[in-house]
């Protein structure tokens, strides 16, 4: 406990020293995935029922109606302002006073180090893999319809991965300034949402002064919230208090990381700016809000432990290797007799339900183990551990606070013995990804077959409609097996004589090609290209067999791709060698398991994903 209480009081550590950065605004209301219920970018299709978690700039439309500012006081005194009053032979002159204020408020730093973002995105079309879609700009009409970012020293910005993803062109504008900067994006981090840029033009820093980063806040906090959101062009502020802190679903990166929930007005637009305290300290930064019919003023702000954990990540790889985790299920233990059968003694512990494949811990972890420590921290029953001096949260905490290729002590109690065991941690790797590396789908055409691999944001596109049942089961319950595994499907057939009675096939999982199991879609690549039979014979789910003559099916190639305005049959990351992985040998388990494969889909509250 003592541990824990002593990580998260200190402040964090950030790499960048807040000295010399710059002073800007942004809103943010680009396109980006919905989460059920939680809010955070611009509406796609909701590819699970998942929680009313979204980000800020996900909305489909602006109210017209015009709020106004201070109330009736506020009113009355601006229709006396046109004039000096006079009171008991005391002349006051309402302009000079709110001139001073206006001053007053330009001396306060921490607003002119919130910039404005200006994204232009090129998302990938999954259904064409080959083409991206119609660019779109995060700075349309809509007043206020961009994104916040800030100063955080050593000439880089900090903001949300939402608000620059797919982009091809980012701009920045500081505060009372009408020029725009071009900055460039360093890194991303998707489960974290958070993406760092830089600006090379030494213009844009001058008589800037970056942010210095608080502690974590506690409860009933002040905390003020600045940026661009819609309804206006210039910077906004509100203010209002820490509600709750907690491990919270990332609505972006599907991932669970502390989050501090606060009660002051969030909206599309302030996605990247920054949470101060006050003492104007950055303890944060605001990416999404809970919309729901039964909730109000529920938004969330990454807190300065996750930012600290995402700069340090940088600095040291010098890019983002990601928040590893254990890759088990675990059941909460809270009834005795469960406890009993499975000899633990006292109230304490979780029980593993599952390990995935692909995780270190599956060489020293196995199903019906009961994990009662981390790094010598105790962890309850309930799948919680101590949190500061009178707190607890969730397990899941620990293994965020770790990196990369770090190893963690367990303690845990096997067939009523306990003993200690170590592994090496490493971020999950899902066997269909919620975002797909480089921003661009693989794909291969052979005889107009058009071959990808499963994606969310496939699924998505496509909507789980058009997938059946047994694609869509595959995506929400199965592991991967070994490393680099996919589930690799044709989306659809570019009709040709070659062919002829496939071309209705669309959105089914290829298993075998000429007998060989289909790893990958580099795989499946090597196997084409190294085919020397007179055939392709391609095995596909439910037993429905493609038979094509291989040598027909290459000299098609050129005629489709012209036909169809297609630049290559392959996508390039599949040019290169295809190189078998270690420990790439199949495992025999079964198909897909009882249990969704995130904590999204979980409909019991006992069993979570680490």
């Amino acid at each position: 406990m003592a541990c824990v209480a002593a990580l998260l009081a200190s402040p964090a550590l950030l790499p960048f020293p807040s000295t010399a950065s710059s002073t800007a605004t942004s809103s943010c209301s680009c396109r980006l995935r919905s989460r059920p219920a939680v809010v955070a970018h611009a509406p796609r299709q909701q590819p699970r029922g998942r929680r009313a978690l979204r980000r800020f700039d996900e909305v489909e439309g602006v109210s017209k109606k015009r709020r106004g500012i201070g109330g009736g006081a506020s009113g009355a005194a601006g229709s006396q302002a046109s004039s000096p009053r006079r009171d008991r032979g005391l002349a006051v002159d309402f302009k000079e006073s709110q001139v001073a204020e206006l001053e007053d408020l330009e001396e306060d730093k921490f607003l002119n180090a919130v910039v404005k973002v200006y994204c232009t995105h090129i998302a990938p079309d999954y259904g064409l893999p080959w083409q991206k879609q119609r660019q779109h700009s995060s700075s349309g009409r809509l007043i206020g319809n961009a994104c916040s970012a800030f100063m955080i020293g050593d000439g880089k910005l900090l903001t949300n991965a939402h608000c620059v993803e797919h982009d091809t062109q980012v701009k920045v504008k500081r505060r009372g300034d009408d020029k725009k900067y071009i900055a460039k994006v360093l890194a991303r981090g998707i489960e974290c949402d958070l993406a760092l840029l830089s600006v090379e033009n030494e213009e844009f820093w001058k008589g800037t002064e970056a942010l210095s980063f608080g502690r974590l806040p506690c409860l009933q906090d002040s905390v003020t919230v600045v940026g661009y959101p819609l309804g206006g062009d210039t910077i906004s502020v509100t203010k209002g208090v820490v509600s709750r802190i907690e491990v919270t679903p990332y609505a972006h990166g599907t991932s669970d990381l502390l989050g501090i929930q606060i009660d002051a007005a969030i909206n599309p637009g302030n996605s990247g700016g920054p949470a101060f305290n006050e003492q104007g300290e950055c303890i944060g930064v605001a990416f999404q809000v809970y919309r729901s019919d039964e909730a109000e003023n529920i938004g969330y702000v990454i807190p300065t432990t996750v930012v600290s954990h995402f700069l340090n990540d940088y600095q040291k790889n010098g890019k983002y290797t990601g928040f590893p985790c254990l890759g088990v299920l675990l059941q909460k233990l809270e009834n005795p007799a469960l406890r009993e059968s499975l000899k633990v003694p006292s109230s304490e512990g979780v029980l593993v339900r599952r390990v995935e494949p692909t995780a270190p811990a599956s060489s020293v972890l196995r199903k019906g183990d009961v994990i009662v420590s981390f790094d010598g921290i105790a962890v309850g029953c309930e799948a919680t551990v101590p949190f500061r001096s009178t707190e607890r949260i969730a397990f899941r905490y620990l293994t965020s606070q770790k990196y990369a290729g770090d190893i963690a002590q367990l303690g845990i109690i096997r067939d009523g013995n306990s003993m200690k065991v170590q592994t090496i941690l490493q971020p999950r790797k899902h066997l269909v990804p919620f975002h797909v590396e480089g921003g661009q789908p693989s794909y291969l055409i052979v005889a107009g077959l058009v071959f990808t691999p499963l994606t969310e944001p496939f699924i998505e596109e496509e909507c789980e409609d058009t997938l059946g049942l047994k694609l869509l089961a595959k995506a929400r319950y199965s592991l991967a097996t070994f490393e680099r595994e996919q589930i690799v499907i044709v989306s659809q057939v570019l009709a040709h004589e070659v062919n002829i009675g496939y071309e209705h096939m669309g959105n089914q999982q290829v298993i075998k090609l000429n007998g060989t199991a289909v790893k990958n879609i580099h795989h499946l690549a090597h196997l084409v290209d190294t085919c020397e039979d007179k055939f392709l014979t391609f095995e596909f789910e439910d037993d429905f067999l493609v038979v094509l003559h291989r040598e027909e099916a290459i000299a098609a190639s050129s005629e489709i791709l012209k036909e169809h305005a297609i630049p290559s049959v392959r996508s390039s990351d599949l040019s290169e060698p295809y190189v078998e992985a270690k420990n790439e040998v199949q495992k025999t388990s079964e198909d897909f398991g009882e249990s969704p494969v995130t904590n999204f889909e979980m409909g019991i509250d006992c069993l979570l994903w680490a």
